[in-house]
């Protein structure tokens, strides 16, 4: 386990010792994919998008400075969970934040319930986070397979794109974007031909693909992340899919896949995405600060875990601790106020109900330079990608309402 101090980046007013904090500091956890697939969309553009938002909110919290440590779970659920339990029971973590891979978020999110401390899902998309897994000390901040499902499917089968054949990553976070994609598109009046599930960070993808070709589907849709869908979408290049009569919808799209790609393979791909770093004056200003570390441009799961670190932080300071219960209950109560979140708020199940963008990669002679690779066509209100609370699953909302 790696580790790493952030310096006090500036001194506050001393404040009274009823805002003291339990342990007379705030420690943040950054739990990500430093080496895997995912680790160009996260890692550590995750943990700078967290550093940025500690220096925004001055470096400290109620009087004390915040620390961040962070960690790869190589996308184990053991090393996750044994992660996660050390920070909480040793290290004396107040939150843990990012999480992508679904099956290493349910396992966290199991310790945090056990432990009743906070964790802040930015890049795991599984609905049974905040379905029947939910947690009162979880946040599915960012998005869901439900949300992605029901934004770029629809779009597609409105185009006349009604027969699919789904390509899925084979585990929790894949089965459930296919089942999502699935259901989207037999409301809309299509036809799912098949369904077939690789292992994750497959090599070689040919056999999937001749599959799709055979069934003559006219989407090939990839319910997979971050190289494994960059792969695919090569190997599918190769064999001619997405250049004719059968084209490609990847239902989690990240700008990072689409530079790896670049815009002559990627064009033209409907995609939903939360946020999108041009979208306004405060996206651009907070790319400004990302790109001078990092040299590119972020993607929505790290401009996600910018967005819960600062809304943690807000919610600690008018809570005057870091009891968890307390903090919960101010992030609940207070608006989410970051550049990337419309019409954002946080439900009773833990889920943030957001605006998100219908987009499509522009093709190369719309780019006006580096990281201009969308057109944005729509911005779909946040009330549409979520499933109403009367049909949820989560033991919180059935509580309450009983």
């Amino acid at each position: 386990m790696m580790a790493v101090s952030l310096a006090t980046l500036a001194i506050l007013p001393t404040l009274s010792s009823a805002q003291a904090t339990t342990d007379k500091r705030i420690k943040i956890g950054v739990l990500t994919d430093m080496s895997g697939v995912t680790a160009d969309a996260t890692g550590a553009g995750s943990l700078e998008a967290a550093k940025i938002a500690i220096e925004e909110a001055g470096g400290k919290a109620l009087g004390q400075p915040i620390e961040i440590i962070f960690a790869d779970h190589q996308h184990r659920p053991d090393i996750g969970a044994s992660t996660a339990r050390t920070w909480f029971d040793v290290d004396s973590v107040d939150v843990i934040v990012d999480i992508p891979n679904s099956s290493v978020a349910l396992a966290v999110q199991n310790i945090a319930r056990e432990k009743k401390k906070i964790v802040m899902f930015s890049s795991p998309g599984t609905t049974a986070l905040t379905q029947a897994q939910c947690s009162p000390y979880g946040v599915q901040w960012t998005y869901t397979t439900y949300a992605l499902a029901r934004g770029t499917a629809s779009a597609v089968v409105d185009q006349g794109k009604k027969n699919w054949f789904i390509l899925a990553s084979d585990y929790a976070f894949g089965q459930q974007l296919a089942k999502d994609t699935a259901k989207v598109v037999t409301a809309k009046g299509g036809k799912v031909l098949d369904t077939v599930y690789h292992p994750l960070s497959t090599a070689d993808f040919s056999s999937f693909i001749l599959s799709a070709q055979a069934s003559r589907a006219d989407i090939l849709a990839l319910a997979n992340a971050g190289g494994d869908t960059i792969n695919a979408i090569k190997q599918a290049a190769e064999f001619g899919v997405g250049q004719g009569s059968q084209n490609i919808a990847a239902m989690l799209f990240m700008l990072t896949d689409v530079h790896s790609l670049g815009l002559d393979v990627a064009q033209g791909t409907y995609l939903t995405t939360p946020a999108y770093w041009d979208f306004n004056a405060g996206t651009r200003a907070f790319t400004k600060k990302f790109q001078e570390r990092l040299h590119k441009a972020p993607t929505f799961l790290q401009a996600g875990v910018y967005g819960s670190v600062r809304h943690y932080l807000k919610a600690v300071e008018a809570a005057g601790t870091d009891d968890a219960d307390a903090v919960m209950a101010k992030m609940r109560e207070l608006p989410i106020d970051d550049a990337f979140s419309q019409n954002a708020h946080i439900r009773d199940d833990g889920l943030v109900v957001r605006d998100m963008l219908l987009a499509q990669v522009k093709k190369p002679s719309e780019s006006k330079g580096p990281w201009d690779y969308y057109n944005i066509l729509a911005t779909i209100p946040g009330a549409d990608l979520v499933w109403p609370l009367s049909e949820s699953q989560c033991p919180l909302v059935k509580d309450k309402n009983s």
